[in-house]
């Protein structure tokens, strides 16, 4: 399970801080993104430096916000305006310390997309093959592509060998919530502490 996630962080983060600031279709945009992740990966720059500009590049390409509400499940119904925000700031933290520090020392992730399947106008599932290599066999990936502004298409999600991201973290942050009877301050506690250490 750990392995899965490991590579499915690494995935997720194979985005590209090309702005595409016209109509794109998905499969295009998830192609072009990892081809220009892969190339920054393999550059020779420092870890601090790949750090930062892959979080740049996961605030302009995958929906932070709307997977930070979704993992908090039907508990976002019950926040404040005030506990909304707070919760979306540390979230943001939390999202991109957690997966830019260990993508920072990966590089040249290889995908290719295969194909694509319009579920309705806001989304769309693109499929890709992660390449085999000597470390691990070939691995599916389909990527949730939010698209409801066909200028801005962003990743909501993705499922790698049948493994959701954002339901994992969803679950986590339920498991989270279970223990300290459902009071939203324990998990902006475990979030703020991920940030600050």
């Amino acid at each position: 399970m750990k392995k899965k996630l490991f590579i499915f962080l690494i995935i997720f983060f194979s985005i590209s801080s090309f702005s595409f600031s016209f109509s794109i279709e998905p499969d295009i945009f998830v192609q072009s993104t990892v081809n220009r992740a892969s190339k920054l990966l393999g550059e020779d720059i420092s870890k601090n430096e790949k750090i930062e500009k892959l979080k740049f590049i996961a605030k302009e390409t995958v929906d932070i916000k709307g997977i930070g509400f979704y993992t908090l499940g039907s508990k976002r119904k019950s926040l404040s305006d005030e506990e909304k925000k707070r919760y979306s700031i540390l979230f943001e933290e939390y999202f991109l310390k957690s997966f830019a520090s260990r993508l920072s020392e990966y590089t040249n992730p290889e995908i290719d997309v295969t194909n694509k399947e319009k579920l309705n106008d806001n989304y769309t599932i693109v499929n890709s093959v992660l390449k085999a290599t000597k470390e691990r066999p070939e691995i599916n990936i389909d990527w949730r592509i939010y698209t409801k502004d066909p200028n801005n298409p962003l990743i909501r999600d993705l499922i790698i060998e049948g493994l959701s991201l954002a339901r994992t973290q969803k679950e986590e942050f339920a498991s989270v919530l279970n223990s300290n009877e459902n009071n939203i301050e324990a998990l902006f506690k475990v979030l703020k502490e991920f940030s600050n250490n």
